[in-house]
C-alpha cells in the first residue's frame, strides 16, 4: 500500500524533488532509452501528487489545470518505480490524481498524452483516444481525454 499526497512545486521539500526527478529520469531516460529534456520548466505551474512507501517516492503524476499546459485540465510524467508495478499502484496514483483534478481544479474534462502501449491501462481508467498516434521524443503516443 503507498500513500499518496499533493504539493505544489514550492511546498515540495528538496528531498522530494530529487527523488521525483530521480525517479522521473530512471523511467523515462534509462529504462525507455529515451534522451529529452525532462527539466521543461513546467513544474513550477504542476501540482505533483506523490505516492510513498516506506518514506521513498515510488509513484508519481504532475497535474495541471486547464490552460496550465493543454486546454483541459491533464495529467503528466505518469511513473511508478519498476519493481512496484505488479501491486497496481499505477491505478492508485492515477485514481488520485483524477480526484484532486476534480476536487482542486472543479474539473471534470481531463486530458493526458499517453504512451501508446498503455492505452489499455488509461482505457480502464475511462480515457478513450482523441486523434491519431504520433511521436513524442520517439516514442509512440495518442492524446486521450476522460470525461465525466
Amino acid at each position: 500500500m503507498i500513500t499518496i499526497y499533493s504539493k505544489t512545486f514550492e511546498e515540495l521539500t528538496t528531498t522530494e524533488l530529487y527523488e521525483i526527478l530521480a525517479l522521473r529520469s530512471e523511467i523515462f531516460v534509462v529504462e525507455q532509452d529515451c534522451v529529452y529534456q525532462d527539466l521543461d520548466g513546467k513544474d513550477q505551474k504542476a501540482l505533483h501528487i506523490i505516492g510513498t512507501k516506506n518514506n521513498k517516492i515510488v509513484a508519481y503524476t504532475r497535474i495541471f489545470k486547464a490552460g496550465d499546459y493543454l486546454e483541459q485540465a491533464s495529467i503528466g510524467r505518469v511513473v511508478v518505480k519498476g519493481d512496484e508495478r505488479k501491486h497496481g499502484y499505477g491505478y492508485d496514483i492515477m485514481k488520485a490524481s483524477i480526484n484532486v483534478i476534480k476536487d482542486h481544479f472543479a474539473e471534470n474534462t481531463i486530458a493526458l498524452s499517453g504512451q501508446t502501449y498503455l492505452k489499455r491501462f488509461y482505457n480502464a481508467l475511462g480515457f478513450k483516444e482523441t486523434g491519431e498516434e504520433y511521436l513524442e521524443d520517439g516514442i509512440p503516443h495518442v492524446m486521450m481525454i476522460k470525461r465525466d
